[in-house]
């Protein structure tokens, strides 16, 4: 029996030691970087079980303005310090002698610390290049002067570049074939999802030394610089954003008490965007919580009587804009007395200055009765409908595009809606189930002051590598389709500056900025409401300088009661600023 019990607890024994054994192999020989179902590198864990590490630059791209500004993150040259600095005599009178830093802080900060840290962070004290140089060649062990990159806490033009984050899931998903850190940050929305492919780290920049149990140095007080050492990486993204233009601009939006809503400025001569402003702004803390993660300007809003720009070109190209006619504004499109807006009998130039409804609710009935499509073309071939941010081949992605999120807009939805006159009646001034985005309307301002040319928007010119040389190119390119002719163009062009010239004309409080403006002021009805009362759509949409057109600029309020004010305003605003920046540069 005693045998039977012994073999019986041997045969135990044995079976656990294997188990134990098989264990050890799964974790020292056999899953050692993708140990469990998190994936844990068990190398990097060890590493950093007997390592402190501070790190200088997380290795990912960066975003840089049209002047090579960073955009996500700024170089400071700071004071480092590690923590093993309290065990050792240091020479930390000169340091402080150097920095302007009081002894006491120092000492304070160091005995404190238990990893190596930038002095002051996260507001870190900014060394010059002089007391950089002065404190390295001090060669104090635990003392460097280096140059860290930080994450700006007021990042401009933040939905429209986007946000990072860890996902081990979408990590592996998005680049199963990658050998990748599941601490990797990934590219969520913005340009940095457009881009994350180029901007994936190669490895982080640091610095580091090895301790024992209890924090205190374990091969001496060598501290080692660790470098990915690739000339090439990180690369950065240079958009065509002007950051000094952008932080003007958020500035006029918040001053204007633009609460939902925003602006978009291009260059009409490269068609790309100087500034995009898109409110609410974000949550940083909690992004996805609120609707400020979207970026407002690339999502298709109800844009009123800015459509009557399409319509004119369309009654242009078919005669139906003849001077002599005349329609009746003291009706509406039902063809009921206008009360509150009560013009009397306008010729087309008059309407399209004063936004008649009644006139271009008669031309758009008449236009499809031509043709079913004949708005929707007009649409398209004005930039307004489709797809207007840059794509195309880029290396091995086919169509890639710079503004992944951007809604194409439209003008009917069904075929019913087409034929139908009342829907095509209040489709011609915008309303019904008409949409664009901010983005494309302002395309839509530089096509017109180009003559018809119609272009891809760019937010990215090129992608450069860490030594300064191009990877990849994103030249100007035109978008494929009709477009309006060269008089339609200038015929256009002649109606939108009525609008500013015209007394009673609906743009008419920009007749006397600095920059002669053209443009179309859009009021649309949303059939949101707030205690008994219609939100709107409140636009402004436009060109300048009017003889030779150099910004395409977009503002909109959005679900606002009809009082309320801020675009008007916003635009005129943003119109002088523009203005002193161009004399200012001596332009």
């Amino acid at each position: 029996m005693w045998r039977k019990r012994a073999l019986g607890w041997l045969f135990i024994c044995i079976t656990g030691l294997l188990l134990l054994l098989i264990r050890l192999m799964q974790i020292q020989l056999i899953e050692t970087e993708t140990f469990s179902k998190h994936n844990v590198n068990l190398l990097e864990e060890s590493v950093k079980q007997r390592t402190q590490e501070l790190v200088i630059d997380n290795g990912r791209g960066n975003f840089l303005d049209r002047n090579g500004d960073m955009l996500t993150h700024k170089k400071v040259s700071v004071l480092v310090l590690f923590p093993f600095l309290k065990k050792i005599d240091w020479e930390i009178e000169m340091v402080s002698d150097i920095s302007g830093i009081p002894v006491q802080i120092l000492q304070t900060a160091v005995a404190g610390a238990k990893k190596p840290f930038a002095f002051g962070d996260p507001e870190p004290r900014e060394l010059t290049a002089s007391q950089m140089e002065r404190i390295n060649d001090l060669k104090i062990p635990g003392v460097f002067a280096i140059e860290k990159k930080f994450e700006r806490s007021d990042i401009p033009a933040e939905q429209l570049l986007g946000l990072t984050g860890e996902n081990p899931q979408e990590l592996k998903k998005r680049y199963p074939n990658k050998e990748l850190s599941e601490k990797t940050l990934l590219g969520v929305s913005g340009l940095e999802e457009s881009f994350d492919e180029f901007l994936l780290p190669e490895g982080k920049s640091k610095l580091v030394y090895h301790v024992d149990g209890g924090g205190a140095p374990l091969f001496g007080i060598n501290v080692k610089y660790v470098d990915p050492a690739n000339p090439f990486y990180p690369v950065n993204v240079r958009t065509s954003i002007d950051k000094s233009l952008q932080l003007k601009a958020e500035d006029l939006v918040d001053k204007y008490q633009i609460k939902k809503g925003g602006l978009v400025l291009l260059d009409i001569e490269d068609n790309s965007v100087l500034a995009m402003v898109s409110r609410p702004m974000m949550n940083k803390k909690d992004p996805y919580s609120s609707a400020g993660i979207t970026n407002r300007m690339l999502k298709q809003q109800i844009i009123g009587s800015v459509f009557k720009t399409v319509v004119a070109a369309a009654a242009i190209d078919h005669n139906l804009a003849d001077p002599a006619r005349l329609f009746d504004c003291s009706k509406k499109i039902n063809g009921k007395p206008e009360l509150t807006y009560d013009y009397g009998m306008l010729d087309f130039t008059y309407s399209f200055a004063r936004s008649c409804n009644r006139t271009f609710g008669e031309l758009a009935r008449e236009l499809q009765t031509t043709d079913s499509h004949m708005l929707e073309d007009y649409a398209s071939k004005l930039s307004l409908t489709g797809t207007n941010g840059w794509q195309g081949d880029v290396y091995h992605t086919s169509n890639f595009k710079q503004l992944a999120g951007e809604d194409n807009g439209r003008v009917f939805l069904t075929d019913e809606a087409r034929k139908d006159a009342n829907f095509v009646a209040m489709s011609g001034i915008g309303q019904n189930e008409v949409r664009a985005t901010p983005l494309a309307v302002a395309n839509m301002m530089a096509t017109i002051a180009r003559g018809g040319k119609k272009e891809m928007v760019r937010a990215v010119s090129k992608i450069e590598y860490k030594n300064g040389t191009t990877m990849v190119d994103f030249p100007e390119q035109s978008i494929k389709g009709e477009t309006i002719s060269p008089y339609t163009a200038m015929k256009l062009q002649k109606l939108l500056r009525e609008v500013v010239l015209n007394p009673n004309g609906t743009g008419r409080w920009f007749k006397d900025l600095p920059y002669d403006v053209a443009g179309k002021s859009g009021t649309a009805e949303t059939g949101k409401y707030e205690d008994g009362k219609q939100l709107h759509n409140k636009w402004f949409a436009g060109y300048f300088p009017y003889q030779h057109p150099k910004y395409a600029l977009v503002a909109v309020n959005l679900d606002v009661l009809d009082s309320e004010g801020g675009v008007n305003l916003l635009f005129a605003d943003m119109v002088k600023m523009l203005y002193e920046n161009d004399h200012g540069k001596g332009q």
